[in-house]
């Protein structure tokens, strides 16, 4: 059995809801969801919940060597083989809800590509709209957020509300067709023009606070620059 695998099955019998998933994504939807991704340019991109790395490693390919690649990943063990298999990527064991507060910290632009594998399903309400709206707040106007579904529970309350939530804060999402290469089949929604909320402005200043967002401050450790 490939490591990728053990890995990934010792982290989903230790923390099945944390985990959300039954296999690691396959590399047809890897594919499908990494697809709105420039292949030009200097994107800065950013990958939410990437696991054992199976859009990992399908992003370091599309970016060749370009833009940078960050990645928030809040299982320890996860995201200590990301950072060991994949030297090119800034991981972080971080909670996604914190996104829009991490690229201020880091004086990073907003995101022309954000890329989930988060397991929307067994997140609340509250969660769910959390991470979004940390999602809308991190991604550039002319960029683009995909997430998937698998579609077996997609009329289920969760992914449901997963829609509709998207539906208020993009104005548009697109549902692409099912993968059934994937284990279990998925589709992809991709999402762009996020509805910004109204800007603030920073206490005892005229300017506006650059990523307004309902999300704590984060504090973690930073990476060795190379």
């Amino acid at each position: 059995m490939p490591t990728e695998m053990i890995s990934f099955l010792a982290q989903l019998a230790r923390s099945p809801r944390a985990v959300g998933a039954i296999a690691p994504s396959g590399v047809p939807l890897a594919e499908r969801i990494t697809a709105t991704i420039p292949r030009t340019g200097e994107p800065l991109v950013v990958e939410l919940g990437p696991g054992t790395g199976a859009f990992t490693r399908v992003i370091q390919r599309r970016l060749g060597g370009q833009g940078r690649h960050l990645a928030l990943e809040i299982n320890a063990t996860f995201a200590d083989r990301l950072a060991r298999e994949h030297p090119g990527v800034d991981v972080l064991q971080a909670d996604a809800g914190n996104l829009a507060s991490l690229l201020t910290e880091r004086n990073l632009p907003r995101a022309e590509a954000i890329v989930s594998g988060l397991p929307w399903a067994v997140f609340t309400a509250q969660r769910q709209r959390e991470i979004l709206s940390a999602v809308v707040a991190a991604l550039a106007d002319d960029g683009a957020f995909t997430t998937f579904a698998y579609q077996h529970a997609r009329w289920a309350p969760p992914a449901r509300r997963l829609h509709r939530t998207l539906r208020e804060l993009f104005e548009e999402v697109v549902v692409g067709g099912t993968v059934w290469a994937n284990l279990p089949p998925a589709v992809v929604y991709h999402c762009r023009r996020p509805v910004r909320q109204p800007l603030v402005e920073q206490p005892g200043t005229s300017r506006p606070a650059r990523h307004p967002s309902p999300v704590r401050p984060l504090n973690v450790p930073q990476p060795a620059q190379s």
